[in-house]
């Protein structure tokens, strides 16, 4: 399951790239497609995520921490999408993105459901 958790939040991340830019080049019909199939392939991370997390025997409290991280994280990227549209400004969404993703990493990569680099 964390493959599956992998893929979908590696996708995520470029459907989020690709919605960004169509909206900077001002291809609103083509953004707001992309920006709907994220929305799905949120759902499609969400899932994956808490099929990891009630599959664990004993969950314990970085879990939670690390699906809150990961709450925050799709949250944040919405909003960013949001403000793009309308062109408003984003540069403290873009410093809180930047802070959960690592947050996100260290957590998701340190705790035992993770993938064990070193």
């Amino acid at each position: 399951m964390t493959h599956a958790h992998i893929t979908t939040w590696v996708l995520g991340a470029i459907l989020f790239f690709v919605a960004l830019s169509m909206y900077k080049s001002g291809n609103q019909k083509g953004a707001k497609i992309t920006h709907m199939i994220l929305r799905v392939v949120y759902l499609l991370i969400l899932a994956t995520g808490f099929m990891m997390l009630f599959s664990l025997t004993k969950i314990g409290l970085l879990y939670i921490l690390k699906t809150a991280v990961g709450l925050w994280i799709i949250a944040i990227m919405e909003f960013i999408l949001m403000k793009t549209g309308k062109r408003e400004s984003k540069n403290v969404l873009w410093i809180q993105l930047a802070i959960a993703f690592v947050l996100a990493l260290l957590l998701g990569f340190s705790l035992p459901k993770g993938i064990d680099w070193f």
